[in-house]
């Protein structure tokens, strides 16, 4: 039996999907997006053969080489399937970061439908002991997904861990492996696949690609129930010698988290380029706003976001962990200008000047914390 020819065909048809996406206007696009396809697949593979329905374990379904869903780049992801009926134990030990947050997803996102939250919280909720340890316990009425977000406002704080098991197997082994299992999880991954890429295909249509270019929204409530989460969103459209200047308050907000987004609905190379900024790394201005210039070309500022030379994307910003409802005061404004402009659009501009040594050891910090707290 041919088990893998159904994934193949699978490849072929979620290849086809990136090679006919509305965006692709040129060799680059296709090359990035046959890049993210390759991550897609790679994703799709460990989600179900690393998975045992019986036996969960925990996995990053998104990360630095398998994005999608306008990845947070300070956000590490972690998650499974669960099952109704049966008790679940999620253990850990909590590290430094700026939030640690539980979500149950009544279903699984596709190309029309956001499925419910149905329990969100953040760790503030848990019995965490003096050495850091929790524990919490659920039984789902439904089948759900389960997702932990653990959120760095600063890259150098200490990663936590965090670990699930279901009280019933527990000290137990999966059945052996059977024709008819691993047909199905071949069968499985591609569909997997198709629907990812279609998902997040359709995605920016919703909640993005509805608002006037070049402007952001005011903050709201995240849509899909995220705990204490602030969003402002939209998506950009600049010539090479524009830049967009965005301007807003430093945050009360323990979290605070900017970023660029490719038109794939993936977060850009945040590892080697400031394509994102959080509440550490953004520069605060003497009169306590934050301005940001996304720009093709270095301005020779510290809050420079580079957009990786492509003319249109997304752009997001969260804020988490707040106690309080946010308003439009406290969103970001945006005026597009020559780049050229850029230092008179800035009223602090030699205050936020960098020099090209001082900006490759900022590049050479965000490589080393990444190489630090991420996983692959």
């Amino acid at each position: 039996m041919a088990y893998a020819q159904e994934f193949v065909d699978s490849i072929a048809v979620a290849e086809r999907l990136v090679r006919e996406a509305p965006h692709v206007a040129n060799e680059v696009d296709l090359l990035e997006g046959l890049q993210y396809l390759a991550g897609c697949i790679a994703a799709c593979t460990r989600l179900v053969f690393d998975y045992e329905r019986d036996h969960p374990f925990l996995h990053t379904g998104t990360g630095p080489f398998t994005k999608m869903a306008l990845d947070n780049p300070d956000t590490l992801y972690l998650g499974t399937s669960l099952h109704a009926g049966h008790e679940y134990v999620v253990t850990g030990i909590r590290g430094t970061t700026t939030d640690l947050s539980f979500q149950l997803l009544g279903g699984e996102y596709t190309d029309d439908v956001v499925p419910d939250s149905q329990i969100a919280f953040d760790d503030r909720e848990l019995d965490i002991a003096a050495d850091g340890s929790f524990e919490w316990r659920v039984v789902p009425r439904s089948d759900a997904q389960l997702v932990i977000r653990e959120v760095y406002n600063d890259w150098s704080a200490q990663r936590g861990t965090v670990a699930i098991a279901r009280t019933d197997t527990t000290g137990t082994a999966p059945s052996p492996l059977t024709p008819e299992l691993m047909a199905a999880r071949y069968a499985a991954a591609g569909k997997q696949l198709v629907r990812r890429i279609k998902t997040w295909l359709a995605f920016p249509q919703w909640f993005y690609l509805n608002i006037e270019v070049n402007t952001l929204a005011a903050p709201r409530l995240t849509p899909g129930g995220l705990a204490t989460q602030y969003s402002s969103v939209g998506h950009f459209d600049l010539g090479p010698e524009r830049a967009m200047v965005i301007t807003l308050p430093a945050s009360d907000a323990p979290y605070l988290g900017f970023q660029l987004g490719s038109p794939w609905y993936i977060s850009m190379d945040y590892i080697n380029h400031q394509t994102s900024l959080n509440g550490t790394q953004a520069q605060v201005d003497p009169d306590g706003m934050i301005r940001i210039v996304v720009a093709h070309h270095n301005p020779g500022i510290h809050n420079w976001v580079e957009t990786l030379d492509h003319r249109r994307g997304y752009v997001q910003f969260r804020w988490q962990r707040t106690t309080r409802a946010l308003t439009e005061a406290d969103g970001p404004t945006a005026e597009v200008v020559d780049i050229d402009a850029v230092p008179s659009a800035l009223p602090y501009f030699s205050h936020n000047a960098i020099s090209s040594d001082d900006w490759r050891t900022r590049i050479a910090l965000r490589q080393r914390q990444i190489a630090y707290r991420m996983v692959a």
